[in-house]
């Protein structure tokens, strides 16, 4: 049953059975680490202009397209209010190049029509307001727009790297990362999983761990297989070469008709600085096709009971494909929802523990996706702002706790499935499911993004403000009609209310303080010096050390050099990029670890690194200010020196200008020293 209050939310209009219960209303209490969410007023949130992930306001602002001459002059602006002979405004159409868009192109098509915008399926020569590339960031070379795919992130969700990022956060918050099955990374960590495997047995006789092997570059349930032993890895090929990432294998998975199940959410990281995040109020659940049994020596092949992959399930004789989003291998997420509900699952703690797992998961994802924005869009140069859509997999144990799987950066988002004819004949058949929630959020996302809608916006507000002189004539005979009218003109007036639901920064107050790594990250950008690059120098360590004021007697600047030299060392043997030399973020973030451990020893990991945070920030928040007053100083030098009479040398004395933040770093340093006391 529906909570309360609360009309039931979807993607798409009412079906049947009813929409599952949606997330849940009541906002939660400060004290709760889990958000519950609220229910939003339906409608769009405005877009604001001028502003770009990960640099300044006056970046990478969306070019229009098409737009009008500037001889219309006020003709145009006439138009635009409805002055001109009651002639309608022309409304200016949003530009989107659909060039790349590959699999995702038949959704998009759908998504534009509804939204009645302009495509150009084979590019343009001006610039677009929207580009959407089905693959990475760098499809296209673009300088201006929007792209709907930030730069390193297909790199960042691979197996090997999302492990490393969640595992940093696990380091700092184990309880609060506890839904990321525990990994390990091979070939480096083989040793350590053997030995720690051995380890647990011998601490719990009982244990009969199943695991699960990754390959870091697979997809589709590619080269995936189960082992129950860590000599079952199949060390045949080389492992240097295809790294795989291991985890403890869910055995106790919660089931629906006796199958196992996974969860594909759609979540929009509509922006990455100040961050956005939007989740999908409905996803898609991929069903196994034989009924689930816990993993044993004899079962352990069997994909389709232990997989839940589409890609392989669809290949299985089982596989039942269903125009109904209540049955069938591929259902609605808010059809199980539904089924839950009427066996008295408490929804909304469910939906609330889902989006806290996202959240957090993002979370350790961002530090480095701005490393690799500033590299690819560095501060002061050309280029489009950026948002993408994330494929989130999710597994709900029996116990209903969720656990993440992957994240997708190039989630699916085709409509259609292929069908055998006859041997080796296909025919592309569409699937009513996949278009009911896929076609919803590529066109809410769209929405989302529309960079016209501020000016429209202001243009309605204007409108609104010269009507209310004459608010008594809309109340007359006839007024219903001009007012359907104004309706029909705006497309969005016909459209279902937004599938995607905003939870950060709506929910930022229960999270910020996880975001350690994130000011790590900013203090590592900082230090880079050269634009573009993503590694820290030995140059840039030295400077981040002295400018930072950590070196003493017992921590000299050799010491520092050799810390810089050992860990950088042992991150690029591990294999990774070897495109330039350097410390990159990880590395970095070990570093601090040392120097916080070092400095606070008797604290714990996570209040050890936030109080070296502080305390960097506090002396470069100095230096900052340092550096400010003297080039002020300078400046009005220079000013003065005009202002010399032709008779004689009268200076202006300069104004001494006191320091603007000199109040905040002071109180910033006495919070410091009554938290350490």
């Amino acid at each position: 049953m529906e909570p309360p209050g609360i009309e039931p939310e979807s993607c798409s209009p009412a079906q049947e059975p009813p929409a599952s219960p949606a997330p849940p209303a009541e906002e939660p209490e400060p004290s709760e680490a889990a958000p519950a969410p609220q229910q939003e007023a339906e409608g769009v949130p405005p877009v604001a202009q001028g502003s770009r992930p990960g640099g300044p306001g006056s970046k990478g602002q969306a070019k229009r397209c098409g737009a009008g001459k500037g001889s219309r002059g006020k003709r145009g602006s006439t138009r635009r209010a409805g002055e001109e002979g009651g002639r309608p405004a022309r409304r200016a159409h949003v530009t989107v190049d659909s060039s790349k868009a590959k699999t995702s192109l038949e959704a998009l098509k759908i998504s534009l029509r509804q939204l009645r915008w302009k495509e150009f399926p084979f590019g343009r020569r001006l610039p677009c307001d929207i580009y959407w590339h089905g693959v990475s960031f760098h499809d296209n070379d673009i300088f201006s727009g929007q792209v709907n795919k930030f730069p390193g992130m297909t790199e960042m969700v691979r197996k090997i790297t999302l492990s490393r990022a969640v595992r940093t956060m696990q380091d700092l918050f184990p309880e609060e990362y506890n839904f990321y099955p525990q990994s390990w990374i091979l070939p480096e960590e083989f040793p350590l999983f053997v030995a720690e495997v051995r380890m647990m047995k011998e601490s719990d006789p009982p244990w009969k761990p199943t695991f699960i092997v990754k390959p870091d570059g697979g997809c589709q349930g590619d080269g995936i297989y189960l082992i129950k032993d860590p000599s079952d890895i199949r060390l045949a090929g080389n492992l240097q070469s295809r790294p795989v990432v291991v985890q403890e294998y869910i055995s106790k998975p919660l089931l629906i008709d006796k199958l196992k199940f996974d969860i594909r959410l759609y979540v929009l990281l509509k922006s990455l600085e100040p961050l956005e995040i939007y989740i999908a109020k409905d996803g898609l659940s991929r069903f196994c096709t034989e009924p689930y049994r816990e993993p044993t020596l004899k079962n352990l092949h069997q994909v389709f009971m232990h997989l839940t992959n589409y890609s392989l399930n669809i290949h299985s004789g089982n596989f039942i494909h269903s125009d109904n989003v209540n049955t069938g291998s591929k259902r609605t997420f808010s059809s199980v929802l539904y089924r839950l509900s009427s066996k008295g699952v408490d929804i909304k703690k469910l939906w609330s523990d889902i989006i806290s797992l996202v959240i957090k998961t993002v979370l350790a994802l961002t530090p480095e996706l701005k490393v690799y924005y500033q590299s690819d869009i560095p501060a002061g140069k050309p280029g489009p702002t950026c948002f993408q859509i994330l494929g989130f997999d999710i597994l709900l144990m029996k116990n209903l706790k969720p656990v993440l799987l992957e994240v997708n950066a190039n989630p699916s988002m085709r409509i259609e499935h292929e069908q055998e004819l006859s041997p080796g004949v296909f025919e592309n058949v569409p699937s009513p499911v996949d278009e009911e929630i896929k076609v919803a959020v590529i066109r809410d996302t769209l929405r989302l993004m529309d960079p016209h809608k501020k000016k429209r916006k202001d243009n309605q507000s204007q409108l609104s403000e010269n009507s209310s002189d004459t608010k008594d004539d809309l109340l007359e005979p006839g007024s219903t009609d001009q007012l359907e009218h104004d309706i029909s003109k705006n497309p969005e007036a016909s459209l279902p209310s937004l599938c995607l639901k905003q939870v950060f920064p709506k929910y930022a107050k229960q999270f910020n303080y996880l975001r350690l790594v994130d000011r790590m990250a900013a203090l590592f950008i900082r230090f880079l010096g050269v634009k573009g690059t993503m590694k820290l120098g030995p140059t840039g360590f030295r400077t981040f050390i002295r400018n930072c004021k950590l070196s003493n007697s017992s921590f000299s600047m050799a010491s520092v050099d050799i810390l810089y030299i050992d860990i950088t060392r042992r991150w690029n043997s591990m294999g990774l990029d070897q495109r330039e030399s350097g410390m990159c973020l990880q590395a970095f973030v070990e570093a601090f670890f040392c120097l916080a451990q070092r400095r606070y020893k008797s604290l714990p990991l996570h209040e050890q690194v936030a109080s070296l945070i502080d305390f960097c920030e506090y002396h470069l928040a100095i230096l900052d200010e340092k550096r400010l007053v003297c080039s002020r100083g300078i400046t009005e030098r220079r000013a003065a020196l005009v202002t010399c009479q032709p008779d004689g040398l009268h200076l202006t004395p300069a104004t001494h200008v006191p320091l603007l933040n000199r109040m905040t770093a002071a109180n910033k340093l006495t919070d410091y020293r009554n938290y350490r006391s």
